[in-house]
This record gives structure tokens, C-alpha cells and sequence, in this order.
């Protein structure tokens, strides 16, 4: 077993670069943090830190235990308000695609935690790949994520509209040569479709930007660094949709579902009603 207040102090001299500044954040004297550490490397039985003079860096299997100590030290943290308070709705872990987040859904989510005091909600935007992974591991308790079309799991799906984008400033029609392309990182549904449609079609592609930011995303089509696919919700005033008439085919089908656990809460459940409300509105706008 794992001992939390070694691995609190081992994610404070992480965060804090250094021992002396982690025993500040932790209320223990430079020596007593270093022995914790050394306590949990002798636990692991490799070390994890590397220490360069003032300077601490983890080593590959600190980062490999980083993440880890995190979670668990989040679990115990929602256990102990659990426990404490008896009115406590507990927690609900989301887990949403960052187009999603970053369109009027913030609004949403905050109006929803208002109105539940009693619950700690956990919400994080990240590729849908990732978030379906982690629901299906139990690390999340809903989400809000893409897929190819046809999915028969979800609480409610909706088609998606996607399309080909590039600066209206500086188009690039890219209809010879290798087509300049941005998106999110390998492992993005985006990504992967825009590179199947391209092969399809027997042309060239080269990644000329790679975020895990949409509004970097956003920021490099709009300056005329490349071509991409993005949903109709993330399009902005400064892109040009792209057709077949410029020599781009459509992109296969797509959806977002909203997916629960099988062990969800009530707390759950009425989240997912109001997220399943708020895209019924925005389908019917689009439509």
C-alpha cells in the first residue's frame, strides 16, 4: 500500500521544484521531506527524483507515478468530504471534447454547480479518444464525446457536422503538393479523418501544426498555416469552409454521444439530462 502523505509530499517537491519549498507547502522541515521521499523511493524501489543541486526534477518513473499520486490523492480528498458531510451529494467526474467547453457549455456547468452546492464537480476537456478510455475505465462518471457514426451505447447522440477549414485571409487551396495540415494531437478523431480522406483521395500530407489547444487550432487556420477539419460549432468568422468543389471530399460521419457509467448517480443522471437538453438546443439551431 501506497502511503498518502508520502506521496503528498512527493507531489509537492515536484510541483514545488525542490525540497525546502515542498516542506513549506506541507508543514514539514527541508530533512523530513527528504526522508518521506527517500521512504517512498525504498517503497518503489527505484528512484524517483532526480537532484541537481537546488533543483529536482522527476525521473521517468517518477512521472510514470505522478499522475497516479494525483488521482489517489484527489479520491481520498472526495472521500473524506463524503464522509464528513452527511448532505454531501458526492462527486461527478465529466469528462467533455474542448470545442464543447469552450462553447457556452462553461455556462451551463457553472449554473449547474450553483444549483447543487452540496456536490463537487470535476470537469476536464481533453480528446474524445481519452475520454472515452477513461470512462471506460472508471475514471470518469460521464461524458460528452465524439465517435465515429453508428455507436449503439449512450444516454443520447447526436450527428455531428464537420467540415474542411482553412484561412479566409490566406486560403490555401492545396489542390496539388502535400496538403499542409492542423490539428490536435495523433489519436484526435479529427486527425485521423482528415489524413483517411486525403490517403483516400491519393494525395500527399505533412502535419504543419500540432496543438492540444483549440484555440491554437483555431488561431493557426485563421493565419493561413495550413487546412483542417473542425465541427461546425468551432468555426469562426475568420475560416473558409472548404468543398468538394475545391478538392476536398466530405468527411465520413460523425457523432457525439453522451455516455454515463453503469454505476452512475443520481447526481449523475441529472447532469446528463441537462447536458442531453443543452445539445437537443444546439442541434436544433444548426438544423
Amino acid at each position: 500500500m501506497l502511503d498518502l502523505e508520502l506521496l503528498r509530499s512527493f507531489v509537492s517537491v515536484v510541483d514545488a521544484g525542490g525540497f525546502t519549498r515542498a516542506g513549506e507547502r506541507v508543514h514539514r522541515t527541508q530533512s523530513t521531506v527528504s526522508q518521506q521521499i527517500k521512504r517512498l523511493e525504498d517503497d518503489i524501489g527505484q528512484p524517483l527524483l532526480n537532484r541537481n543541486g537546488k533543483d529536482v526534477t522527476p525521473t521517468e518513473a517518477g512521472e510514470r507515478l505522478l499522475s497516479y499520486a494525483r488521482r489517489l490523492l484527489a479520491l481520498a480528498e472526495e472521500a473524506r468530504d463524503v464522509v464528513a458531510r452527511p448532505n454531501h451529494e458526492g462527486a461527478v467526474r465529466l469528462g467533455v471534447p474542448e470545442d464543447f467547453a469552450a462553447y457556452r457549455l462553461a455556462k451551463l456547468l457553472a449554473s449547474f454547480a450553483r444549483s447543487h452546492p452540496a456536490l463537487r464537480l470535476d470537469v476536464r476537456a481533453d480528446q474524445s479518444t481519452y475520454l472515452k478510455r477513461d470512462l471506460e475505465r472508471g475514471d470518469l462518471d460521464l461524458a460528452l464525446f465524439k465517435r465515429d457514426a453508428g455507436g449503439k451505447d449512450g444516454i443520447a447522440v447526436w450527428p455531428e457536422r464537420v467540415h474542411w477549414v482553412t484561412s479566409k485571409s490566406h486560403p490555401m487551396q492545396a489542390k496539388t503538393g502535400s496538403v499542409p495540415l492542423i490539428g490536435f494531437p495523433a489519436g484526435c478523431l479529427y486527425r485521423g479523418r482528415a489524413i483517411h480522406a486525403l490517403e483516400s483521395d491519393g494525395r500527399a500530407w505533412h502535419m504543419a501544426y500540432t496543438s492540444s489547444s483549440l484555440a491554437g487550432i483555431q488561431a493557426a487556420i485563421a493565419a493561413g498555416m495550413g487546412l483542417s477539419i473542425l465541427s461546425e460549432m468551432a468555426i469562426q468568422a475568420d475560416h473558409r469552409v472548404l468543398t468538394a468543389k475545391d478538392g476536398f471530399s466530405p468527411i465520413d460521419r460523425t457523432e457525439v454521444a453522451l455516455v454515463a457509467s453503469p454505476e452512475a448517480s443520481p447526481a449523475t443522471l441529472r447532469l446528463a439530462d441537462r447536458l442531453a437538453e443543452f445539445c437537443n438546443t444546439v442541434q436544433a439551431k444548426a438544423a
